[in-house]
């Protein structure tokens, strides 16, 4: 029974009132506001209209009130019948963030600390016949911790070392401060006789000749009392087969569990002939078997059921080649797997609001633009199981951080540890079942960080936390899952935890200008200048496997305008600065010096930042995908957005992709050429192929002047390996130019076979070419959602600017050559109508004609 109807909201200043005065059901709530659950005080209050929205202008600062206020949920739900004595009633919530007391029919019930995991209470016999009230309290987020030593190293808002929220609550470089409260996923009234499955973990424990042996793990708890064999009936169903299995449970055996239950472990083991194996998406079909569990008592009546959807896979981590040289390489179902795709935050900052379309529109998205691996970032939430029932749907694979990110955290605390351990076992015993996950990991950047801050006399505590991802989350990994690789941090390895040579890196010489190579102990120094910053310096990076790397771009100027108030949104404002988290806001500057030259007003900013994100991060990933497999993994940083800012994501708030992204659909490709050029030096072209069969092709090289003229054409004969990238051809800067300018040609590879998508290339940088003034020609078709360009001269970086959220284009921000025509698709995300005569289309040379 899910308890999603009639809950109120109200606020009070903390400790005027007593709180069985609150929670008793005589209690009057009537004149509360009516509260959606799942959701948050923050949405509530905007919908109401009690506080302005706080993702407009410098509103997040108006409602600070809101997290220093005691916050009151009430619900009346009617209630029919009995228990048997067998029976057991269990209040169940999904999440409650995050300081909260349960009360039902006035009597308390118990109090959580933990807004990542759920929790349950035990309410048989407590239920009336008829209405009962059910209330919870929620204390500020800050008053449990006012008293805790908070002096040591921690990213950000310092409350945070001790409160088991999402820390970008608290605000980080890419989000403001709007610290949540509520109740934030599904509360369920989950009634159970005799016994209840509390958990199953599906795995694929072997893949040979042709079999594959699947293990099923059942979790049992038992009520107090009962002795009677219970029968646990499994069965595996797909590709037009069923395979079953069945496991007698007797009385002995058990232990006692979390909850003071007796909990019993069961294994089911299936052999699957010819089995379908789950592949990521751009390797084969992700095929999902149906699992499905019945939990039976003596007399064969059926107490208990799961089913959920289960791939066969084997995923391993590869850390050594055969030829001696280390590795950070997934191999799936035996094959050496390039891991392209991003790292995925929060999608919104009121998490609990957030619908779970918002998810499979963003997790569709990232599937096409040809990811494979998205990385849950450790400063967010365990996901909502949306998320990775999407993610096996869809073929991604997910790195999973636990929650702990750019901080130290109290492990010498005994209730701080408890809380820890609670919620490590529970987002285990939760995820397991999930095929798409493929590794586990401690944290995000606190053994990277800590080694630098401590060299450079900043931190002189010891590195508190280390208990937990070095001690107790592998401990509990070992029992709850060994079947899955598990890292303690990230960054990690070698003699600096962000070694190019050991294990995986975060890439931050770009954008933050961190000096790279250094050594343990050494100082760690920044060059925030125009080379220091620049995107060139992802070429030097040797890295094993690059899991986060990036840099800012604006968000497209619908979903800016939309939340600047008026009169701020010019280029420069204080208004345009909010948006901005980072610090040092001169590092944008400095990477558009480099590349575009300083942008001089809000439409050069757009453009422009747009335009070095996406051309900054193709030349990074080509640069990786060409070192396959030394190279086996470039995640970007970020997807998405929480809030309407400028960051380093591919898709803003609005789910309006950026240039980046777009491009992504080309530089991720399965099949992708490309050009390893320097200014003067030679051109060397090369195929990726990361398909499991060969490539057949021909490759076609043009250069072509701005004006249309084709200056050389050269053929290639491609024959290029399973899952191999190899080098193809080389051409003196000097020969191919043939005495044409290199600041007024472009260099465009081309798949004969129509295997790859066209790649465009540019031998200067965009700053130092000399582009004429295109004409576009434009043609609108609103039946058929298309909109045709045409071009006299280079177009360069052609932009649909979309004034509506939710629109995707079938290609947008790209390069159109002299005399050619693209037409471009459109659709809605969510179906409905795309406004096609208000799209503005233009290039950074040019634009449309008039009434274009």
């Amino acid at each position: 029974m899910k308890l999603a109807g009639n809950w109120k909201l109200q606020w009070f200043e903390p400790g005027t009132r007593a709180p069985l005065e609150i929670a008793s059901p005589d209690f009057t709530d009537y004149f509360w506001l009516d509260a959606k659950v799942p959701g948050d005080v923050h949405s509530t209050l905007v919908r109401k209209k009690v506080i302005d929205d706080p993702f407009v202008g410098h509103n997040d600062m108006k409602c600070r009130w809101v997290e220093d206020k005691e916050w009151w949920y009430r619900t009346r739900f009617a209630w029919d019948g009995e228990p048997e004595d067998d029976e057991a009633v269990e209040l169940l919530f999904e999440g409650l963030d995050t300081f909260a007391t349960v009360y039902l029919n006035g009597l308390e019930l118990g109090r959580t600390e933990n807004m990542l995991v759920e929790h349950a209470f035990d309410v048989t016999g407590l239920l009336r016949q008829g209405e009962n009230v059910l209330a919870v309290r929620f204390d500020p987020v800050h008053l449990p911790v006012r008293d805790k030593e908070k002096s040591y190293w921690c990213g950000f808002e310092k409350d945070r070392i001790w409160v088991r929220k999402a820390a970008m609550n608290f605000g980080w470089d890419w989000g403001p401060r709007l610290a949540t409260v509520g109740i934030w996923k599904d509360v369920h009234l989950r009634k159970w006789k005799k016994a209840r499955i509390s958990s199953v973990f599906p795995r694929t424990a072997a893949v040979r000749d042709g079999k594959a042996v699947v293990e099923v793990d059942a979790e049992i708890a038992r009520r107090p009392g009962v002795e009677e064999p219970l029968t646990l009936e499994i069965s595996l169903t797909g590709d037009g087969r069923s395979v079953s299995g069945c496991a007698v449970l007797t009385a002995d055996g058990r232990s006692l569990s979390s909850a003071h239950l007796p909990e019993q472990k069961a294994r089911v083991v299936f052999e699957v002939d010819r089995p379908k194996l789950w592949w990521t998406h751009d390797l084969g079909e992700p095929y999902l078997y149906r699992l499905a569990v019945a939990l039976k008592d003596a007399e064969g009546r059926v107490l208990d059921r799961a089913e959920h959807d289960f791939g066969i896979r084997e995923i391993v981590l590869e850390e050594r080649h055969e030829s001696g040289e280390n590795l950070f390489c997934f191999r799936l179902n035996g094959v050496r797997l390039f891991a392209k795709g991003a790292n995925w935050i929060p999608v919104h900052s009121f998490i609990g609001a957030a619908e779970d379309e918002r998810y499979k529109k963003l997790l569709a998205l990232a599937r096409d633009a040809g990811m494979n691996m998205l990385r849950v970032w450790g400063g967010g939430i365990y996901e909502k199981d949306v998320f990775y029932r999407e993610c096996d749907r869809l073929g991604l694979l997910v790195w999973q951080d636990f929650m702990f990110a750019n901080a130290l955290y109290p492990d010498y605390n005994r209730n701080f540890m408890a809380n820890v351990r609670d919620e490590a076992a529970k987002a285990i015993r939760r995820l397991r079942k999930y095929t798409c996950i493929a590794l586990w990991c401690g944290n995000n950047e606190i053994d990277w960080l800590y080694e630098r801050e401590k060299t450079a006399g900043r931190i002189t505590t010891p590195l508190y936390g280390r208990k937990i991802w070095h001690e107790l989350i592998p401990e509990l990994l070992h029992e709850l899952d060994p079947t899955r690789v598990y890292r303690p941090s990230t960054p990690y390895g070698g003699n600096d935890h962000n070694a190019e040579d050991v294990g995986n890196r975060h890439n931050w010489q770009v954008w933050h200008g961190n000096v790279e190579p250094r050594k343990f102990g050494e100082p760690a120094l920044q060059n925030i200048s125009v080379e220091g910053v620049s995107f060139k310096n992802y070429k030097k990076d040797r890295t094993r496997f690059s899991n986060e790397f990036g840099m800012h771009a604006s968000s497209n100027r619908h979903t800016l305008e939309r939340y600047i108030p008026e009169g701020g949104f010019y280029w420069q404002s204080e208004e345009m600065a909010y948006r901005n988290k980072d610090i040092f806001h001169e590092k944008g500057m400095l990477l558009m010096e480099g590349y575009t030259g300083v942008p001089r007003d809000l439409d050069q900013y757009i453009r422009y930042s747009m335009l070095t994100q996406a051309e900054g991060l193709k030349y990074g990933i080509e640069h990786y995908r060409r070192r396959k497999p030394f190279t086996a993994g470039a995640l970007i940083w970020q997807l998405n957005d929480c809030w309407p800012g400028t960051s380093w994501s591919l898709i803003d708030y609005g789910l309006l992709p950026k240039a980046s992204y777009y491009y992504a659909r080309k530089f991720f490709a399965p099949v992708a050429a490309s050009i390893d050029h320097d200014p003067g030096k030679p051109l060397v072209v090369w195929l990726v192929n990361d398909l499991q069969e060969a490539v057949e092709d021909e490759l076609v090289l043009e250069v072509v002047t701005f004006e249309g003229r084709v200056v050389r054409t050269e053929a290639v004969a491609v024959s290029v390996g399973p899952n191999e990238a190899r080098k193809l051809a080389e051409y003196a800067e000097e020969e191919l130019l043939g005495g044409a300018a290199p600041d007024a040609v472009a260099v465009r590879l081309r798949s004969h076979g129509g295997r790859f998508p066209d790649n465009v290339y540019y031998l200067r940088d965009f700053k130092d070419l000399r582009f004429p003034p295109a004409q576009l020609s434009v043609e609108r078709s609103a039946e058929r959602r298309t909109i045709t360009v045409t071009t006299d001269r280079l177009a360069r970086f052609v932009m649909l600017d979309i004034p509506q959220e939710e629109v995707v284009c079938s290609d947008n921000f790209f390069d159109l050559f002299p005399g050619e025509s693209r037409t471009i698709e459109l659709r809605h995300l969510s179906g409905g109508e795309i406004r096609i005569e208000a799209i503005a289309v233009s290039a950074i040379n040019g634009e449309a004609e008039a009434g274009g």
